[in-house]
């Protein structure tokens, strides 16, 4: 995200927890780091940490914020402790809660400036076994949605921003570790579908459908030089007809059953599907680029 912004001639400040972890980011900035990028130090889970770098910003004038700060959590729910739950909130949903409000009264009284809000289409739809991850991101889409009618008062554009899978390190990590832990308070069977049937269904959809990081950065910069931004962005146009499938039934129970059905009765052929998706799509079909014009 930060590459693809110092590029350009925007003036980026990039953030990160730990600046002793900066050496990656530094050499893919290159001649940029410096000039037209500068590195801060910051905590969203913190209020002191997020006060502090905003107030050394000068005039505390930030034209863009972009909230991309996150966290998973995956796994039976009655495997995770409340204190993990809380720990996913406290990043997912307050950390960007605490940079919007720290923000948002200088953007107002200038009548300027544009949120963007790093979502996911588990803020639209509910996944199974991501149900805590998904809470975060349907409250953030919330909040969002209710701050919007106001900040558009003040001229103030916010954009949400959804991405389905996306190919990480960090997310091959996660998949690789959830495989071999133990879940203590959940049931055999609960686990068994979890590892045999979620994970490898996951691992699918991920072959097939995921983007990468830099696709996601791309699209986040098309929303940015619109003229006219969206609210909701979708960066996978593949996965409109679900969300279009959740909103066509009022009851909610279209949605439910179709995933139950292709995850417990016809996950052999969901499978074959998405291999063959794999094998037909090109990268052009499986990485929507977002034209805000």
């Amino acid at each position: 995200m930060t590459k693809c912004f110092s590029v350009t001639c925007l003036e980026v400040i990039a953030t990160m927890r730990d600046l002793r972890k900066k050496h990656q980011l530094v050499e893919a900035a290159g001649d940029t780091y410096g000039k037209t990028l500068t590195l801060l130090s910051l905590d969203v889970c913190s209020d002191d940490s997020v006060r502090k770098c905003i107030d050394s910003v000068k005039d505390h004038h930030i034209d863009i914020l972009i909230n991309n700060a996150g966290v998973g959590l995956l796994g039976p729910v009655e495997s995770i402790s409340m204190d993990e739950m809380k720990r996913v909130f406290e990043t997912n949903f307050f950390g960007t809660v605490r940079m919007i409000k720290e923000v948002m009264p200088d953007m107002k009284r200038r009548q300027s400036g544009h949120i963007i809000v790093m979502s996911s289409v588990m803020g639209l739809q509910g996944v199974v076994f991501n149900d805590v991850y998904t809470a975060s991101k349907f409250a953030i889409e919330g909040f969002c949605e209710s701050m919007a009618v106001q900040l558009l008062k003040f001229n103030v554009k916010l954009s949400l921003i959804e991405p389905g899978p996306v190919h990480t390190e960090f997310e091959t990590k996660m998949m690789e570790e959830v495989a071999k832990m133990e879940y203590p308070g959940a049931d055999a069977d609960t686990v068994r579908y979890f590892k045999d049937v979620y994970i490898q269904s996951s691992i699918d959809i991920f072959e097939a459908l995921g983007q990468t990081p830099e696709d996601i950065a791309k699209c986040t910069k098309k929303v940015i030089e619109s003229s006219r931004p969206r609210f909701r962005n979708l960066t996978n146009s593949l996965y409109t007809p679900i969300v279009a499938m959740k909103y066509a039934d009022e009851t909610g129970g279209l949605s439910v059953h179709t995933f139950y059905n292709l995850l417990f009765n016809f996950g052999s052929l969901m499978h074959i599907t998405m291999s063959i998706l794999k094998c037909l799509t090109c990268s052009c079909l499986r990485r929507r680029t977002i034209s805000p014009d």
